[in-house]
């Protein structure tokens, strides 16, 4: 454990020492986020998700300065100019910027104007010029005259070129520069000459100029989404003349010929090295700010959309809606496993609604069906409306469940797998059921960005947007806790200690000797020790098990405080499960020890009052305003309900039952300053909008939660 290391995240983090170190010891013994946050509480002193994550990415940011300053030292140590000064000041520094500004003037560089003049010997005329001490300079530089530099201007060029090279090398040069570009560049777009037509739909950016600090992440990622796709010119930078002066101001001295040729180099080394050097280095820090902004309002939506009240394990008729090709439709158990397929054509152009609800009407009985899935794309509202029409001989609940991304699971290798023998459609069908029934447990087999709820999911650092991602799919499949006897590999994939080798272990030994009795039997599991035992164990459920706790989210290694606490009552475990008042006289001051607190004993007495308790709560159906089917049926002052589909740094977006969500801006989502959206909305929120513009043209909607609740 490096000391250097944890002083940094102590500080960086605003947090107590002790519990940084904790948490790295942690870390680096194997120890995963949603273990440590849930069951090390005495170790961390109560650190959340949140704050672990924070450490994690801390030091392994440190981790790879480190590894840069050894590259560094020892390409200046081949080079012979490594001194102990210079290899105190690498050492020393963990500011990134401030490192490669160290090593620049060390780092091999192809061919320059400068390292061109220096071969021509023309470096101790630029040092006597960038000294200034002497002004005329006419005959210093003749004597500078030779074959390869045939005159004074080339001479003077030459020198200015060194001069030049030297300013950009410079630290504190640079890190003026930084300060004009942090505190006044502007970002100035134009569109490129003649892509008018093919970029309009970046036209709002084809004049425009702001200050890049007062840039919103939305607006500088798709700015530079349409750079990219060369509809558009970008250029960030502060004001030139005001930048130059400051380092004028730094490296002048007195006037005279020797000054004028400093001051002509300063222009040179601002514009062709400076100002190039610091423009991409303010963007790529502008777009990395951007780049978290939008990725947090991924996960946020991510985590909201996978924590998603389920419907639970009841008997499910889901439905692929089409017109041409028809319906397929798939019944599911409550295990979510295949039972039946079929198809219907109820819609133009067979139009077969009699044949149709028939069959359905049959199916539902036939399965004991308990409620209808309907996917939300291509004559997903009509299938809705036909469905809500028949009278079915039992009660059935119909929701209409998003389709983002089932297109690519159907056609993945998780799909093939799961059902080799049939084709896309029933495997679609089947995801709509079951996102229905668990969405959790489906949307972890489809890529996180595919599921539709991210902002320019495409233009963020994809390996940062993967690796958070993954984090919060972890963290929910932990929080809400699997059956070990049902789970898929892929679910159990995101456990806390166990990854796809284990995980198609337990199923494999599931398969081979039937349902986990236990959660001791899993250390029988393939490749399972302890320390993986440790990380899953507590996380996963087993339903009817003989030890009651094995379908609580108590962990192994409490298992003998709450036998302590029962016998201590005169009552057995379930008894101490199933009595409230039993459970109101535990001391818990009494089970205290050196390595078990109050934080995980209060963790306990809460878990035997809810225990195998889904978090999630209950799926409850929904109905779109009647007579609303397309953007056409929609007029201004309607009052019609909607489910929150996806949520942006500016505003939500609103499924009212058209194919086109519509916009809540971010001032229109309460009668109050929101800050950010997800302080008052939340994925998948039943709400009440009012229409307030409708664009047929640009196929748009503007809607107010705000109008609609307060008017």
């Amino acid at each position: 454990m490096n000391p250097v290391h944890i002083n940094l995240i102590t500080s960086s983090l605003s947090l107590p020492k002790n519990k940084v170190q904790s948490t790295v010891a942690l870390l680096a013994e194997g120890a995963t986020i949603p273990f440590i946050a849930r069951y090390r509480k005495e170790v961390t002193g109560s650190l959340d998700e949140v704050a672990i994550a924070d450490i994690q990415t801390q030091l392994q940011k440190l981790v790879e300065v480190d590894k840069r300053k050894e590259t560094i030292l020892k390409a200046i140590e081949e080079q012979g100019k490594l001194t102990d000064q210079l290899r105190k000041r690498i050492e020393s520094t963990y500011n990134l910027t401030e490192l490669e500004d160290i090593y620049l003037p060390y780092k091999k560089k192809r061919k320059t104007k400068a390292s061109v003049a220096k071969e021509k010997g023309l470096e101790p005329l630029a040092k006597t010029i960038f000294a200034q001490h002497k002004q005329d300079i006419e005959q210093l530089v003749s004597s500078f005259i030779t074959d390869e530099v045939p005159n004074i201007d080339e001479a003077l060029e030459g020198a200015r070129h060194i001069i030049a090279e030297w300013i950009n090398e410079d630290e504190d040069a640079r890190n003026k520069v930084r300060y004009a570009f942090k505190k006044n560049a502007a970002v100035k777009v134009k569109v490129a000459r003649g892509k008018e037509e093919d970029g309009k739909k970046y036209r709002d950016y084809f004049d425009f100029e702001e200050d890049l600090k007062n840039c919103p992440s939305h607006r500088l990622l798709a700015i530079l989404r349409g750079e990219s796709e060369g509809f558009l010119r970008v250029n960030i930078s502060p004001d030139e003349e005001e930048t130059v002066y400051q380092l004028e101001r730094a490296f002048l001295d007195g006037n005279g010929d020797a000054t004028n040729q400093v001051k002509e180099s300063i222009k040179d080394a601002y514009k062709r090295l400076l100002s190039p050097s610091i423009e991409t280095e303010s963007r790529k820090a502008a777009k990395a700010l951007a780049d978290e902004e939008a990725i947090n309002v991924f996960i946020e939506n991510l985590r909201q959309l996978l924590l998603t009240a389920p419907l639970g394990q009841k008997n499910v008729l889901a439905l692929d809606p089409g017109f041409r090709t028809g319906c397929k439709v798939v019944c599911l158990d409550s295990n979510g496993d295949l039972l039946h397929n079929s198809a219907i054509y109820p819609h133009p152009p067979q139009s077969d609604e009699f044949g149709a609800t028939n069959h359905l009407k049959m199916l539902v009985d036939k399965y004991q069906i308990d409620a209808i899935s309907i996917g939300n794309g291509t004559a997903g509202r009509e299938t809705e409306a036909l469905c809500r029409k028949i009278n079915f001989s039992r009660a059935i609940d119909i929701f209409l469940i998003s389709e983002s991304g089932a297109s690519i699971y159907s056609a993945s290798a998780v799909a093939r797998e799961e059902f080799p023998d049939h084709d896309v459609t029933v495997r679609g069908a089947v995801s709509i059921g079951r996102r229905l029934m668990d969405p959790l447990a489906e949307l972890v087999k489809i890529d996180a960005k595919s599921i539709g709820v991210g902002q320019y999911q495409h233009d963020v650092n994809q390996t940062q947007l993967k690796s958070s991602l993954d984090r919060v799919v972890e963290s929910c499949v932990n929080s809400v806790g699997v059956n070990l006897n049902t789970a898929s590999k892929h679910l159990l994939t995101y456990i806390s200690g166990l990854g796809p080798t284990l995980a198609q272990n337990i199923v494999s030994y599931r398969s081979e000797n039937g349902t986990f009795r236990s959660r001791k039997e899993l250390k029988k599991v393939a490749r399972m020790g302890d320390k993986a035992f440790e990380q899953a164990a507590g996380f996963l459920r087993i339903r009817e098990a003989k030890n009651p706790l094995d379908n609580t989210a108590v962990h192994p290694e409490s298992y003998h405080i709450v036998e302590q606490m029962a016998k201590d009552l005169n009552c057995d475990v379930l008894q101490l499960i199933q009595n409230a008042d039993l459970r109101k006289q535990i001391q818990l001051q009494r089970y205290v020890t050196e390595t078990v607190g109050l934080p995980t004993l209060n963790d306990i007495v809460n878990e035997l009052a809810k225990p195998g308790l889904d978090p999630r709560g209950k799926a409850q159906p929904f109905e779109f305003a009647k007579g609303i089917k397309s953007i056409e049926d929609v007029q201004a002052g309607m009052i019609v309900p909607g489910i929150i589909t996806n949520i942006t740094n500016f505003g939500a977006f609103v499924d009212i039952g058209i194919k086109q969500d519509g916009l809540v801006h971010i001032s229109q989502l309460a009668n109050k300053f929101v800050k950010s959206p997800s302080d008052v909305v939340s994925l998948q929120q039943q709400v009440q909008v009012k229409v307030m513009e409708v664009d047929i043209a640009r196929n748009r909607v503007n809607l107010s939660i705000k109008e609609a609740e307060y008017g």
